[in-house]
């Protein structure tokens, strides 16, 4: 007879780790482990795309920093380095759509590349230079016309279709519950309008705080036209950690935050949850749960400090492990100890956050009187 047999309730028989007290308060922050247990194996060689807000960034880089098969699908010319290739958005992503915030955005540039919806051809004007209003920072003094900038985005188009048909997992990074809207076409912009360029006009420009539902159905919405166009397809959500940079919804911005991560996160559990060819990462949680009491921010409260983006990477690759041996019935492997902490200056905290492209945070300058 089994313990769970003989137990007078279910809870008499659960593991540590499902009591806070045993699994959180009585270990150090760097000893709590198994905070993911993946559906699905991944495998070195299964190519993987990474989409989403600033902090995917991390992802994309550190699996490509393991050996993992991150799919760099809309490569930079040849004569650009490595400096100037980021300088104009080549390799941050897996195409060059620059940050992509929102689920509605991202339903749009999936159905924009698969012929399921055309497009919109508004062009932001700045100084005789020409802004994609879907990336509009992706271009360093922008296009010389309109037409150029309408053929660079059909070749991150291009990027967007080969990426889904080529690869196994797609991670998608959920940012921001806030965006503006086109209020005539209803399409949603990657920054407010005359914010980066462009002029903003609140006769045709909407502010919208995205609902619960309307993110879950816009999300699902993405996932199941990716399917459609590769069956074979996964997806891995994660929630960004990192708080709004500013807030429309007349809000303070510290409540703004809650709330938003707090939709995001509820809409990348219950997706997962439905959906057995979805999974969730709890970045979110390993960065902001009381258990780890801040450690991970900058001085600035914002900007995430390496170490802990290091941290986040290491209960990743850990769950992975975990997951290989024990389909091989093998045990897992031990990884390099956690990360000891060092703050940095606010200098350094600047230079750090502009190792990450991130067009949110030019909002930031407007605060600045």
């Amino acid at each position: 007879m089994s313990d769970a047999d003989t137990a007078h309730n279910p809870y008499e028989t659960l593991p540590k780790s499902a009591f806070w007290r045993t699994g959180v308060a009585d270990v150090s922050p760097f000893s709590i482990s198994g905070l993911w247990q993946p559906k699905h194996l991944l495998n070195k060689r299964q190519k993987i795309v990474t989409a989403g807000s600033c902090f995917a960034q991390h992802i994309g880089k550190a699996l490509a920093q393991n050996g993992y098969a991150w799919f760099n699908a809309e490569t930079a010319p040849a004569k650009f380095d490595e400096a100037l290739a980021k300088e104009y958005n080549y390799g941050v992503f897996s195409f060059r759509t620059g940050n992509i915030y929102t689920a509605t955005a991202l339903k749009q540039w999936v159905y924009w590349a698969l012929g399921k919806e055309e497009a919109p051809t508004e062009a932001w004007e700045k100084d005789g230079r020409f802004y994609d209003p879907f990336r509009p920072a992706i271009e360093p003094g922008g296009f010389a016309s309109a037409e150029e900038m309408l053929k660079s985005r059909e070749a991150t188009l291009a990027a967007i279709r080969t990426a889904i048909a080529e690869s196994s997992r797609f991670v998608f990074t959920l940012g921001l519950t806030e965006g503006w809207i086109n209020k005539t076409e209803g399409y949603t912009y990657a920054m407010c309008p005359g914010t980066i360029a462009g002029d903003f006009d609140p006769e045709a420009h909407i502010f919208k705080n995205f609902a619960f539902t309307e993110i879950r159905s816009d999300l699902i919405a993405a996932l199941r036209a990716i399917r459609e166009a590769n069956p074979k397809i996964r997806f891995l959500l994660t929630v960004s950690p990192v708080p709004l940079t500013a807030t429309a919804s007349g809000e303070h911005v510290l409540t703004a935050t809650t709330y938003s991560k707090s939709v995001l996160r509820g809409v990348a559990g219950e997706v997962a949850g439905r959906f057995a060819f979805v999974d969730y990462f709890p970045s979110y949680e390993i960065i902001t749960a009381p258990a780890f009491r801040g450690m991970f921010f900058e001085p600035n409260m914002r900007s995430v400090h390496p170490d802990g983006v290091a941290f986040v990477m290491r209960s990743f690759f850990e769950g992975l492990n975990a997951k290989a041996s024990a389909s091989a019935g093998e045990k897992p492997a031990k990884l390099k100890p956690a990360p000891k902490f060092k703050s940095k200056s606010k200098a350094e905290v600047d230079e750090g956050e502009d190792e990450l492209v991130c067009e949110e945070m030019m909002l930031d300058s407007f605060g600045r009187n």
